[in-house]
């Protein structure tokens, strides 16, 4: 397979193609290591696995961990623990929004209930770092631990703004910071020590991807308002429909008319669109140009990606890190 060079974006597909035979392995690893002997935590863990998704988070992984090695089985297993913890922060998720649907699909919430989903997701968690335990490496470690209670104070900071209109800039970043972009720093950095990477350039790939990670969810609060249902996987408009005001949102507000955030308001209030219609905040955030201004913040977080990783020697690896960040703004799910 011809590679791009740098600048010259590969496609999903001859990104993907260089990791394709560890990702089957962390697939088939996910599978052995989601068999609980309660039969509802194996059947969660295996509707989640069916599920599929982007599967980027492994990806990460793995090319981080070829950008400095040749891979092994530590970066395979280390690359199902993140993907575990994705698995069981989405379930947790879901209970908290009270989502009906996850990736097309009814969300475990709906189909087992919540009492059930919440356990499931802790099984999760917990067998996740079961498997990373088998490192015996204390750093591995520390980089999970640090970046649960990220994720899980992420979760309690939106909690405290739910139905809240007042949310700043400043307020909604360090919380992407905590529930997504730390993860994707955490994945990079993993990568990293499985390669063998000293300590400056894991740090340098952690920030590489953090930004990514930063990046991915403002793309992602875009397409809430933008997508096509179908491709989205879940209604449009979910974010501000279960109490969360995102980027587009915020900027409009800045100078929104009484009755537009009064509009606003009413629909954090009801939790549905029933009374305001969905259309009319999508023409008011369009009216503000608000898309156009989180895709721009987007893009300054890609391009600080672009520049740490143009810092590392040129390989394949280094080229798909590169495209990597081209893949996460231009996207439709």
């Amino acid at each position: 397979m011809e590679l791009s060079k740098v600048g010259q974006p590969l496609t999903a597909w001859e990104l993907l193609d260089l990791v394709r035979e560890d990702l089957q392995l962390v697939e088939r690893e996910i599978q052995l290591q989601s068999v609980a002997s309660v039969d509802a935590i194996t059947a969660i863990g295996r509707y989640l696995h069916a599920s599929g998704g982007k599967r980027l988070r492994p990806a990460l992984l793995l090319l981080a961990s070829k950008l400095f090695g040749n891979g092994s089985e530590s970066a395979i297993r280390l690359a199902a623990v993140v993907e575990m913890i994705h698995a069981a922060t989405l379930v947790h998720d879901d209970v908290i929004d009270v989502a009906e649907t996850r990736r097309g699909r009814p969300s475990t919430n709906v189909l087992w209930g919540n009492h059930i989903s919440v356990l499931a997701g802790d099984w999760l968690y917990m067998q996740a770092f079961q498997v990373a335990l088998r490192e015996r490496n204390f750093h591995v470690l520390d980089v999970l631990i640090g970046l649960t209670q990220m994720m899980v104070e992420g979760e309690l900071v939106q909690l405290g703004r739910i139905g809240s209109v007042e949310v700043r800039e400043a307020d909604y970043m360090d919380l992407v910071d905590r529930k997504t972009a730390s993860l994707f720093s955490a994945c990079a950095r993993l990568g990293a020590v499985t390669g063998g990477a000293d300590e400056a350039d894991e740090a340098r790939l952690g920030e590489y991807a953090w930004n990514l990670g930063m990046a991915f969810q403002l793309v992602d609060d875009v397409l809430d308002f933008t997508a096509d249902e179908s491709v989205l996987g879940k209604p449009v408009g979910s974010d501000l429909r279960e109490g969360k005001v995102t980027l587009p949102l915020i900027y409009a507000l800045e100078n929104a008319s009484p009755e537009e955030r009064s509009q606003v308001e009413e629909i954090l209030r009801d939790g549905s669109y029933d009374r305001v219609p969905f259309n009319l905040i999508l023409e008011f955030i369009e009216r503000r140009r608000s898309i156009m201004r989180t895709m721009e913040r987007a893009e300054a977080f890609t391009a600080k990606s672009r520049e740490i990783i143009r810092g590392f020697p040129e390989s394949p690896y280094q080229r798909a890190l590169f495209a990597l960040t081209e893949l996460v703004t231009d996207r439709d799910h």
